[in-house]
């Protein structure tokens, strides 16, 4: 099967995550396609490969030839952002032209910088109506179609290879459950980049801070100096935030204040936030910002009025992977010796790999190589994840 034929089959199963629900896996499509990818490795001939109960796939290819040589890990999540909710429709474009891209609802793909590049390239683009999914099932079919190389008669010499597939990463709970002893790695990358090329070992510290606003409902007809309308309140605490510290107007190192969601009415108000940086220094003022945003509109307000719940994600990978250099140059070198200068630069999100290198695996991030991704317009080229895949077995040789 080929990376495209896998990429196509795993994107129509529904995968996408759901952080009101406390299980795991959060959503049980993903144990579905978990027990798909169980059961294809078991087809190659990975003996241990399995599904456990939280919906995490694990197999272990042996050694060939390679004894003494590092055991390295692989690893892609199976869920999908909820961006834009609906099932996925892929659509191919073969030998794309270079010009704007019409999607069958109308949606028009155009002005993005690295469209020029993709001209002659077959595209992986949505119907429109949904995010396509190859954050990350490009990586899993990637990875995917590197298992089926390595058991094949003819597979080149290589040490141990640790698989595994992650849920609900998109919520921030993929490693929550992620057994390290188990998957065996001595160090491991996640395929969960975007552009082909990237190598990414810097990440934000990252929060979710939950703000919670409790008014007083009164008839607008006599509620001079009685009515505490949350939803106002709630407005007021967004104000307060700077408007230029948000994520559509920052970039590389910047950090920001990002809205994910709000709901409200006089009586309750509820405001949802990420906060992110990468300065551990800057994030913790970002955190104490907040509460004190909170602290003020009470002394206004009345004691209690504004609850502000901050929760930690995940911190830097950046302290624990700089210790390994050997395990980034052997990712530019497996780039370079495929033709692709590397692209090492920090990540405007989090991967697994982030909380995974703080549990005693040292992980960095690889492309995919995919663009837009939690969006309509999200696509990727064929040739990109074909690229990939030869990139993943200079790697692990």
């Amino acid at each position: 099967m080929t990376v495209l034929e896998r990429f196509l089959k795993y994107v129509k199963v529904e995968t996408t995550s759901c952080e009101a629900n406390e299980g795991c896996p959060s959503t049980p499509g993903q144990k579905v396609l978990g027990e798909m990818l169980a059961e294809e490795m078991r087809g190659m001939g990975i003996a241990d490969a399995e599904m456990d109960e939280f919906g995490y796939v694990y197999g272990t290819i042996p050694a060939k030839g390679g004894e003494g040589k590092p055991a390295i890990g692989l690893i892609a999540h199976m869920d999908t952002s909820d961006g834009v909710k609906g099932p996925t429709n892929p659509q191919l474009i073969r030998n794309y032209d270079g010009k704007a891209i019409v999607l069958k609802n109308g949606v028009v793909i155009d002005g993005f910088d690295f469209l020029p590049e993709l001209k002659g390239m077959d595209l992986v683009v949505t119907a429109g109506d949904s995010v396509l999914g190859a954050d990350d099932k490009a990586g899993v079919a990637e990875i995917m179609t590197l298992c089926e190389r390595l058991m094949a008669p003819d597979a080149p010499e290589h040490g141990k290879i640790c698989i595994a597939f992650t849920p609900d990463e998109e919520i921030g709970r993929g490693a929550d459950r992620f057994d390290v002893r188990r998957f065996g790695a001595d160090f491991g990358y996640t395929v969960d980049g975007g552009r082909l090329g990237e190598v990414e070992y810097e990440c934000f510290n990252a929060a979710s801070c939950r703000v919670k606003v409790h008014g007083v409902n009164i008839h607008p007809g006599s509620a001079k100096n009685q009515m505490k309308n949350a939803s106002l309140i709630a407005m007021e605490f967004a104000g307060m935030l700077p408007a230029w510290e948000r994520p559509e107007h920052t970039e590389g190192y910047e950090g920001f204040y990002h809205l994910t969601g709000m709901k409200g009415d006089e009586e309750e108000a509820e405001l949802n936030y990420i906060l992110r940086d990468h300065s551990t220094a800057v994030f913790e003022e970002r955190k104490a910002s907040v509460q004190r945003i909170g602290t003020y509109l009470n002394e206004r307000y009345g004691a209690g009025t504004v609850e502000v719940l901050v929760k930690d994600s995940y911190r830097n990978m950046r302290e624990i992977v700089e210790q390994f250099p050997e395990i980034l140059e052997r990712a530019k070198q497996a780039f370079c010796g495929e033709g692709i200068e590397p692209i090492v630069k920090p990540i405007r999100g989090g991967t697994d790999g982030a909380r995974l290198s703080f549990m005693g695996l040292p992980c960095p991030n690889l492309s995919t190589g995919g663009f837009n991704f939690h969006g309509r317009k999200e696509l990727i080229p064929v040739q990109a994840m074909e690229k990939m895949t030869e990139v993943l077995m200079r790697l692990i040789r």
